[in-house]
């Protein structure tokens, strides 16, 4: 990593974990206001010589609801490179307060820890939610995966993990475990990886250009191409239309209009459609990447009026 890309990741790491902490001085920002239990730091992975700071996950949980509660496993964004669950509360809070019980789990990030560090923690951490949901009071029958940008690249790497018999050993694990999410959410996600060329045609500034680029380095580094790739660029299995063991699960892609990854979900819209894997893509006017996390703007609560329909939908009885 150049020192102006180190430069650019400490700014950003510590505006957006300084912004979450302001956020969380907010009245309204207290679980418990909304009749929710937050169980913090939690550990996914305990007993091996890899397990890292970053291998721990929030639980959030609904009070006074009959359970086993539905549930919604989340992974945050942040190029593969930066951020954390920490700076995800919102999202977490916001599925429970709902209903869902969460879990919102952080990951080993970019550089330092290139693919398939991020997928294979977030497979790790799916594992844990198998084993430890019932505990929890979740029901497994009605678990739904969701993350935006990064997170949603990862959620729609696990959800083809589940239906696709893979070779990686922390994808097979999840394929041997034999839950498939009843629903995927990724929310404005980078879904292809490898090619940030690919983002030449569209008009952005070059500093989007060069931070997307920066993505591909960073996260991807000295990994082979071809099938290797994968679960970098789960777009890309299925676009080719790889064969599936298990049905896929609908998918829910919300997008704004000036999001530069726009054309991702696009493409999974009409590569999802081509296999007859239900594809709800909303496609917010003026949005720009992430618009949901702005909370109190109406597209950002169109959004999530959607998003929770959907998986009302699918999760509950």
């Amino acid at each position: 990593m150049s020192k102006s890309d180190a430069l650019a990741h400490r700014v950003s790491t510590l505006f957006f974990h300084g912004l979450s902490r302001a956020g969380r001085l907010h009245p309204h920002s207290d679980p418990r206001r909304h009749r929710v239990e937050l169980t913090r730091d939690l550990r996914y992975i305990t007993h091996s010589t890899a397990a890292t700071d970053a291998h721990v996950l929030d639980v959030y949980k609904p009070t006074g609801r009959p359970g086993p509660l539905p549930i919604v496993f989340y992974v945050h964004g942040g190029a593969f490179q930066i951020l954390s669950k920490d700076t995800h509360w919102l999202m977490g809070l916001a599925f429970a307060r709902h209903g869902y019980l969460v879990i919102n789990i952080s990951y080993r990030l970019a550089p330092r820890h290139p693919f398939p560090a991020a997928i294979d923690d977030t497979c790790q951490a799916w594992l844990w939610l198998l084993r430890e949901a019932e505990r929890l009071g979740g029901d497994l029958s009605r678990v739904a995966v969701a993350g935006e940008s990064a997170g949603g690249n990862l959620v729609t790497a696990l959800t083809l993990a589940a239906c696709q018999r893979r070779d990686e050993p922390y994808a097979r694990a999840v394929f041997d475990a034999g839950v498939v999410p009843r629903a995927t959410l990724p929310f404005c996600a980078l879904l292809e990886v490898s090619r940030p060329e690919r983002f030449a045609r569209r008009r952005m500034p070059s500093w989007v250009h060069g931070m997307l680029r920066g993505t591909s380095t960073s996260y991807l580094h000295d990994v082979e191409t071809g099938n290797v790739r994968d679960l970098a660029d789960p777009l890309v299995v299925f676009e080719r239309g790889d064969r599936l063991d298990r049905p896929l699960p609908p998918f829910f892609a919300p997008v704004g209009t000036k999001d530069p990854l726009l054309d991702d979900t696009r493409r999974l819209e009409k590569a999802l459609t081509s296999l007859g894997v239900p594809c709800e893509a909303r496609y917010y006017p003026g949005g720009i990447h992430a618009f949901h996390a702005l909370v109190w703007q109406p597209r950002a609560k169109h959004c999530w009026r959607d998003a929770l329909a959907f998986l009302d939908r699918h999760t509950r009885p």
